[in-house]
């Protein structure tokens, strides 16, 4: 008994198909990419010269692109005693004796699974042209011929959303701004997806998740895309409430003896304007409790400290990381966007017909925004630089609260506190 196999996939519209889906034990199978179908036609003329028993299909669409092909091919492999299955269907060519009504169901569903692949093969046409993919353009953005043009009216909104982020490294602080200063109001996810969303960076994303880069103004630039990056990587590791607490030290510092963090508490005074930071333990299961400590001290004592360690760390990272990366990332790069120039002259030359080109194009773009993607997340090149302004003492005293928790968060991971009897010091755990 022979059992043979056939699979269609465009490779506009659907990734190439794994082979080995069928369980079964298959002598061959048979796989087209290429609309013209070559390799259907090569298990037509086979099964003439040798007895095929069954041929696993997905579905019966898959056996040409109009309902009359697909019959004219089923009548001439049942006339060579193929028994059809079609494992995604309800349907096997011995059950001979369907009447009409039984099959007018899976006419219906053949007809749908046609009008859906259409669809699909315009939406990727579409994605090798760059243009917007179908729907209601993002928020801050309208639908213009070719692509999305920034919306005057909403833009503002959501590029003022972003700067309240990065200023102060909060989401839902920037939400609040947002319903504050433009009776806007959107939920704690749709804020996020904002922040991370392709399209406020000048790039588009489809379905399938690729992104091309480029392809229209972004109201976000590249480096602080970067930033906001780095700032929700940052707040992952906090609790909510911290990530926009008011206290610069709020969600970075842990006691060094029972391994809690510790949280920032106020005390004041009645009757009196003045009030009393201190940082405790939130859940110190030792007895005695592990006592408070004066919030302005360990203040002082880290930025001391983060003046003194921090181009130590910078010096290290700089030396192990930076630029052997970004040359190899930029090299790859520029490899791809001059096998990029190259495509049209292999067009003219006929070495590749223009739908292979552009598909082709297609991937490169992508592969390039991904590449990127990457690059945006190192270091920056002048983080030495950065390293050396921001370790004079007067930098950060000249900060307000939520400047200096920005750039503390911007740097430090933890603070850990050490104690020695009544007397404790601090040590610094870098981001990088």
């Amino acid at each position: 008994m022979k059992i043979v196999a056939y699979l269609y996939s465009d490779p506009l519209a659907n990734a190439r198909i794994d082979p080995t889906i069928w369980g079964w034990e298959v002598a061959d199978i048979y796989q087209d990419l290429d609309p013209a179908r070559p390799q259907l036609q090569r298990l037509l003329q086979s099964g003439k010269t040798t007895p095929i028993d069954y041929l696993l299909l997905r579905n019966l669409a898959e056996l040409g692109d109009t309902v009359e092909g697909i019959s004219d091919r089923l009548t001439h492999l049942e006339a060579l005693g193929v028994t059809i299955i079609a494992i995604e269907q309800d349907y096997t060519s011995a059950q001979a004796d369907r009447t009409p009504q039984q099959l007018l169901p899976l006419l219906n569903q053949i007809q749908a699974d046609q009008r859906r692949r259409r669809i699909c093969q315009g939406h990727a046409q579409n994605r090798l042209k760059a243009l917007p993919p179908p729907g209601r353009a993002p928020y801050g953005y309208r639908r213009g011929k070719d692509r999305y043009a920034l919306d005057r009216r909403t833009a503002p909104v959501v590029k003022d959303f972003f700067e309240h982020f990065l200023l102060y490294g909060s989401l839902r602080g920037a939400v609040r701004h947002l319903e504050k200063q433009h009776n806007k109001k959107i939920a704690i996810s749709t804020g996020r997806k904002w922040l991370t969303h392709p399209v406020y960076r000048g790039d588009l994303v489809y379905q399938d998740d690729q992104v091309l880069g480029g392809t229209h103004v972004p109201i976000v630039s590249r480096d602080e895309a970067a930033q906001v990056d780095r700032l929700l990587r940052r707040n992952r590791g906090l609790a909510p409430r911290a990530a926009s607490a008011p206290r610069s030290l709020s969600g970075l510092v842990v006691c060094g003896e029972c391994h809690s963090p510790m949280t920032v508490s106020r005390v004041t005074t009645p009757r009196q304007s003045g009030e009393y930071l201190y940082l405790r333990p939130k859940s110190c299961p030792r007895r005695p409790k592990c006592s408070a400590l004066a919030y302005q001290q360990v203040l002082d004592q880290t930025i001391t400290r983060i003046c003194q360690d921090l181009p130590q760390a910078v010096a290290g990272i700089s030396i192990a990381g930076g630029g052997g990366i970004k040359d190899t990332l930029d090299a790859a790069i520029a490899s791809k966007q001059r096998v990029l120039q190259q495509l049209p002259a292999l067009v003219t030359d006929q070495v590749l017909d223009l739908q292979t080109a552009e598909l082709r194009a297609y991937r490169l773009r992508t592969e390039i925004a991904a590449i990127k993607t990457q690059l945006s997340q190192l270091p920056p090149e002048n983080l030495k630089k950065i390293a050396q302004t921001i370790s004079i003492s007067q930098f950060w005293l000249d900060l307000s609260e939520s400047e200096r928790r920005f750039y503390f968060r911007e740097f430090i991971r933890q603070i850990v506190l050490q104690r020695q009897g009544q007397a404790w010091s601090l040590s610094l755990r870098f981001i990088f």
